[in-house]
C-alpha cells in the first residue's frame, strides 16, 4: 500500500510525538471535561447508562484521527516516477581485424586460439552499447565480414560464423588486414575511429606492405590497438593435411612479429598487447574497453505526484463528523 511513497517534508512527522501526550491528558481529565451538577441525594433517580453516553469518547477519537491526517498531509507524501533517456554525443566506430590463418587453430589457448578469441570478442561487443562495430578477417588476403553497424546481433552472428575452412588463401597478410580496416573507417564521421588488429604470426602474404597500411591509418587519424596471440615458446598447431582432409597437428614454435605490431600501435596512437593465454586475452579486451570510452549524456525526468490532498480531505471529514455529532447526538453532554 505504501510502496513507492516518499515524504517531501518528513520533519513534520515529529508532531506525532504530541499524540500520546494528548491521549494521556484526555485519559486523566475526561471526568472534568463534562459539566457537573451536585445534588444532595441521588435517590429517586434511576441510573441507566445509555448507548450514546458510551459512544461519547468517539468524539475524541475522531478529533485525534483528524489531527493524524493533518500531520501526514503536512509531511507531503508523494510518489516519484523517474524516467531516463540517454543521448550519445560522440560515438566510436570500431573495426576488429581478425587473423583466421590455419595457425589460429593452435591449441595453446583453450580449446584453440580462434575459439577463445571469438568468445572474448563477443563479450567485448556486448560492452560497446553505443558504438558501431565491424569485422574484417584476413589470412593470405582479407575481406570485410561485416561493415560497421550498430546492430550488435549482426556482429555477434558474424563472429560465430568465423572458422578456418580454407575459403581464403592461407598465410598472414597483416598489411592487407590493416588496409582493409582503414578503408572501412576512412569515411567515418565518428568522434573516434579504432582498429583492433589481432594476429598470431608474422607478415608473410599479401601485396600491401604493413608500413604503407600504417601510414594510411595515421593519415585518416585511426588509432590501432594490436594484439599478438600465442604462448611463449612452442604450441601444438596444424603442420599439414591428412589424406582425409583434416589437419595433422604437431609442436611448432610460436613466432609473432612483435616489433611490427608495436610499430603499428605506436605510430597510430594505440597500444600493443601480448595474449599468452585465455585469461590474458580477456584482460586485454577489458583494458581496451576501458581505454576507449564513449561519451554518453543521460537525461533524467522526475514526475512527482502529491498524495496529501486525500489526507486533508479525510481530516476535514473527520472534523465535520465530530462537529455534527457534538451538536446533535451528544449535545446534551456539552
Amino acid at each position: 500500500m505504501f510502496e513507492g511513497i516518499y515524504f517531501a517534508s518528513p520533519d513534520y512527522l515529529w508532531l506525532f510525538v504530541l499524540l500520546p501526550l494528548i491521549i494521556l491528558w484526555q485519559f486523566f481529565n475526561h471526568k472534568n471535561i463534562q459539566p457537573k451538577l451536585n445534588i444532595s441525594s441521588l435517590k429517586g433517580f434511576e441510573i441507566n447508562s445509555s448507548v450514546i453516553a458510551r459512544l461519547h469518547p468517539l468524539l475524541f477519537v475522531l478529533r485525534s484521527l483528524a489531527l493524524s491526517f493533518v500531520i501526514l498531509g503536512l509531511a507531503r507524501p508523494q510518489t516519484l516516477d523517474v524516467s531516463s533517456r540517454t543521448k550519445t554525443n560522440k560515438g566510436i566506430d570500431i573495426i576488429m581485424a581478425i587473423d583466421v590463418s590455419s595457425s589460429m587453430l593452435a591449441q595453446d589457448l583453450k580449446p584453440d586460439r580462434l575459439s577463445a578469441l571469438k568468445r572474448v570478442a563477443a563479450s567485448f561487443v556486448d560492452e560497446r552499447l553505443s558504438d558501431r562495430i565491424g569485422l574484417v578477417i584476413y589470412a593470405g588476403e582479407s575481406y570485410t565480414k561485416t561493415p560497421i553497424t550498430s546492430d550488435k546481433s549482426i556482429v555477434k552472428n558474424a563472429l560465430r560464423e568465423i572458422r578456418y575452412e580454407g575459403l581464403i588463401e592461407d598465410g598472414t597478410a597483416i598489411g592487407m588486414g590493416l588496409a582493409t580496416s582503414v578503408n572501412r573507417l576512412k569515411d567515418s564521421r565518428a568522434k573516434s575511429k579504432v582498429i583492433i588488429l589481432l594476429t598470431d604470426g608474422v607478415n608473410n602474404s599479401g601485396f600491401i606492405d604493413p608500413k604503407i597500411a600504417t601510414e594510411l591509418a595515421v593519415e585518416y587519424d585511426i588509432k590501432t590497438y594490436t594484439i599478438g596471440l600465442g604462448s611463449n615458446g612452442n604450441a601444438r598447431a596444424p603442420i599439414g593435411l591428412l589424406p582425409n582432409g583434416k589437419f595433422q597437428y604437431g609442436v611448432t614454435k610460436v613466432e609473432i612479429d612483435e616489433a611490427l605490431l608495436k610499430t603499428i600501435a605506436k605510430s597510430t596512437g594505440g597500444l600493443y598487447f601480448r595474449a599468452t593465454d585465455n585469461k590474458k586475452l580477456e584482460e586485454i579486451y577489458q583494458e581496451i574497453n576501458k581505454l576507449e570510452k564513449t561519451e554518453v549524456e543521460e537525461f533524467k525526468y522526475y514526475n512527482y505526484e502529491e498524495k496529501f490532498r486525500p489526507l486533508i480531505l479525510l481530516a476535514l471529514v473527520m472534523i465535520f463528523i465530530e462537529w455534527l455529532a457534538r451538536n446533535t447526538l451528544f449535545r446534551s453532554f456539552i
